[in-house]
C-alpha cells in the first residue's frame, strides 16, 4: 500500500492532462471568491449609512452592488463545479481504462491469489470512491484556501488586532485536525479492504447458491457473511466516528472565535476606535474565515476515504505484469497456420518453489496427431494445458512449437494457434450468435450457424425464443449446462485453431450427445494437432498416443491397446474406473 504523501503524487501525476481546465478552475475561484469576499465590505459600508443618517440616497447603489457581487460569485461558482465535473471525469475515464488494460497484462498467477470480488471492487467501488473525493475535495481545497487568503487580508486591512485574535484558534484546530486525522487514516485503509472481502464473499456465494441450498449450508453462509459485514461495520464505524468528529470540535473553536470577536469589537465601538459597519463587516468575515477550516473538516473522511481507495487502486496497478517478451524475436514465417509439432523437453514447474509439481516433463506431439493426457487427480494434467498456452512460464527445460523455442515468441503469438474447450464453459451476455462469434473476429452469419452445425448444437439454438439471437445473460441461467458446453464447441469449430485443448470438454453432456459432439470433434480434429485431458477413459480410445501422468510426470506413454496390455499403470486407473462403474 503506497503512503499517503505518494498516493497524492500519484494522483498529481493522474491529473496532468488536465493541467489547464484546473488552472482554469483556480481562476475561475479566484475571482468568485474575490467577489464574495468583497460583499460584507459593502454591507458594512451600507450599515455605517443607516447608522449615522447619511443621505439615503446613497443606500441603493450600495445595496445594488452587493446583489451584483453575490450574483457574480455564484454565477462563477456554477461555471467552476462544471468545468471541476469535467475534469474528474475524464481522469476517471483514463483510470478505469488504465486499471482495464492492466487486468490483460496481469499473468493468471495474480488472479490465483488474488478473490475476483476484491479485484472488482477495486475496479468499481474504489474508482467510484475516487472519483467522490477528488470532486468535492478538489472543489473544497481550492474554495477553501483562496477564501482564507482572501478573507484573513480583508481582515487586517479593516482591524489587524480583531485579526490577531482570530488568528489565535487556527492553531488549536490544526492541532486537533491533525491528532484525529492520523487516527482516522488506518481505519479508513481497513474499510476499504474489508469491503474488498465482503465483495468477494457476497460474489463466491452468488456463484455457488445452487450448491449452498443443495448442502443445507444457507445458515452457514448467511454466518459468514455476518461475521465479514460485522468487520466491515466495525472498520467503516471507527472511521467514520473518528473522522466526524473533527467537525463538531471545530464548530465548536469557531463559536468561541465569534463570541470573543463580538466582545472586542463592541468594546472597539463603545471607545470609538471602529465604526459599527466595519465590526459588522469583520464578523461576518470571522465566519467565512472559520467556515472554509470547517468545510475541510467536514470533508476530512471523504478526502482521506478516497486517498485509501486510490491506493488499493495503485497497488493493482503497480502488481508485477508478465514480462515483455519475446527478447530474441524469431523468424515470423517459423511458425506457419495448420497443424503444428510440440514438443515439451525436460520441463520443470512449481507454483510454490518449495513444492515440486512438474519434474522432468517430457512429450511430442506430432502434427495432426491427439494426443490424451490422463492421471489421477493432481497428476499435473491441467498444469500442463497452463504451460502449453503460456499461462505459465516454465521454470526449467523448454516448450518447442514447430522447431522454435517457446521464449524466442510472444505469447499472442502462441496463443493464436490454440483453441480451448474447458470443462467449465465460459458464455458472457451478449446474444448467442456473439458467443459463437468470439471464436473468430469478422466470422458471417452463415460461418456461425455452420460452426453451431458441426457441433449439433444448431437445433436447440433455433428452439430458442429467439433463434441466434437470444439473449444470454452471464450464468447463461436460461439453457442446460450441456447447452453451453455445446456452444463453446461451436466457437472451437468457428476458431479453426491449429492446436485443439479439449479439457475434458463433454463431462457435461448426455450421452447420447457426447456420441455426436465426439464424431463432430474427430472431425474437427482432423489435420490438427490436439491435447484431450481425460477423466473418463471412453472419450480417448481413438488417440493415437495416451500420456499417463502421475506426481507430474509421465510414467506409460502408448496407445489404449498397448497399455492396456501392459498391465500397468493405466491399466489399473482403467479397470478401477470401469469396475467401480
Amino acid at each position: 500500500m503506497s503512503a499517503p504523501e505518494g498516493v497524492v503524487r500519484r494522483l498529481s501525476v493522474l491529473l496532468r492532462p488536465e493541467r489547464p481546465r484546473v488552472l482554469a478552475v483556480a481562476a475561475l475561484t479566484v475571482f468568485s471568491i474575490g467577489f464574495l469576499v468583497s460583499g460584507p465590505v459593502l454591507l458594512g459600508a451600507a450599515t455605517d449609512i443607516l447608522f449615522e443618517g447619511r443621505d439615503p440616497g446613497r443606500l441603493a447603489p450600495v445595496l445594488a452592488a452587493v446583489a451584483a457581487v453575490y450574483v457574480l460569485s455564484a454565477l462563477l461558482s456554477w461555471v467552476q463545479a462544471r468545468v471541476l465535473t469535467g475534469v474528474t471525469q475524464r481522469t476517471m475515464y483514463r483510470l478505469r481504462e488504465a486499471i482495464e488494460e492492466k487486468l490483460t497484462r496481469l499473468p493468471v498467477r495474480y488472479f490465483d491469489r488474488h478473490p475476483r470480488g476484491d479485484i472488482l471492487s477495486r475496479a468499481v467501488n474504489d474508482v467510484g470512491n475516487l472519483n467522490t473525493a477528488l470532486q468535492e475535495g478538489l472543489n473544497q481545497l481550492t474554495t477553501s484556501a483562496l477564501t482564507l487568503l482572501g478573507t484573513l487580508g480583508v481582515m487586517f486591512w479593516i482591524s489587524p488586532l480583531l485579526a490577531a485574535v482570530s488568528l489565535a484558534t487556527v492553531p488549536v484546530v490544526l492541532t486537533v485536525t491533525f491528532l484525529i486525522a492520523r487516527r482516522s487514516e488506518a481505519q479508513f485503509t481497513a474499510q476499504w479492504e474489508e469491503t474488498g472481502h465482503l465483495t468477494a464473499l457476497a460474489e463466491e456465494t452468488y456463484a455457488g447458491h445452487a450448491l449452498v441450498l443443495a448442502y443445507g449450508r444457507r445458515a452457514a453462509a448467511t454466518a459468514a457473511f455476518g461475521e465479514r459485514n460485522d468487520r466491515l461495520r466495525r472498520a467503516a464505524f471507527s472511521a467514520q466516528f473518528l473522522s466526524g468528529a473533527i467537525f463538531p470540535t471545530v464548530v465548536f473553536v469557531g463559536n468561541l472565535n465569534y463570541v470573543v470577536i463580538a466582545a472586542f469589537g463592541g468594546y472597539q465601538v463603545a471607545t470609538g476606535a471602529i465604526t459599527l459597519g466595519a465590526v459588522q463587516a469583520f464578523i461576518q468575515y470571522s465566519q467565512q474565515f472559520t467556515s472554509p477550516v470547517i468545510q475541510i473538516a467536514g470533508q476530512l473522511n471523504v478526502l482521506q476515504s478516497g486517498i485509501a481507495s486510490a491506493g488499493r487502486v495503485f497497488a493493482l496497478l503497480d502488481a508485477p505484469e508478465e514480462p515483455f517478451l519475446p527478447a530474441r524475436p524469431a523468424d515470423p514465417g517459423a511458425v506457419v497456420p495448420g497443424a503444428h509439432r510440440v514438443r515439451l523437453e525436460g520441463v520443470g514447474f512449481r507454483y510454490d518453489p518449495a513444492t515440486p509439481l512438474i519434474e522432468d516433463f517430457t512429450l511430442e506431439a506430432a502434427p495432426g496427431q491427439t494426443v490424451a493426457i490422463v492421471g489421477p487427480t493432481g497428476a499435473g494434467k491441467t498444469t500442463v494445458v497452463n504451460l502449453l498456452v503460456r499461462f505459465y512460464e516454465i521454470d526449467r527445460g523448454r516448450i518447442v512449437l514447430d522447431d522454435v523455442d517457446y521464449r524466442d515468441l510472444g505469447r499472442d503469438e502462441v496463443r493464436r494457434r490454440f483453441g480451448m474447450v474447458l470443462q467449465d464453459p465460459w458464455l458472457f451476455h451478449g446474444t448467442v450468435r456473439d458467443n459463437i462469434a468470439y471464436g473468430r473476429d469478422g466470422a458471417g452469419d452463415d460461418e456461425i450457424v455452420a460452426a453451431a452445425r458441426a457441433a449439433h448444437a444448431d437445433e436447440f439454438v433455433r428452439a430458442l425464443p429467439d433463434g441466434y439471437a437470444t439473449v444470454l445473460d452471464g450464468a447463461a441461467s436460461t439453457i442446460s449446462s450441456g447447452q453451453r458446453q455445446l456452444l463453446t464447441i461451436a466457437r472451437a469449430f468457428l476458431a479453426d485453431p491449429g492446436i485443439l485443448i479439449l479439457d475434458e470438454a463433454t463431462s457435461n453432456i448426455d450421452t447420447r450427445t457426447e456420441a455426436m459432439v465426439q464424431a463432430a470433434m474427430a472431425r474437427l480434429r482432423a489435420g490438427r494437432t490436439s491435447f484431450v485431458i481425460a477423466h473418463r477413459f471412453s472419450t480417448i480410445h481413438s488417440a493415437d498416443t495416451i500420456v499417463v501422468m502421475d506426481a507430474g510426470r509421465v510414467v506409460e506413454q502408448g496407445t489404449h491397446a498397448e497399455l492396456l496390455s501392459r498391465r500397468g499403470f493405466y491399466h489399473d486407473l482403467y479397470n478401477r474406473q470401469f469396475v467401480s462403474s
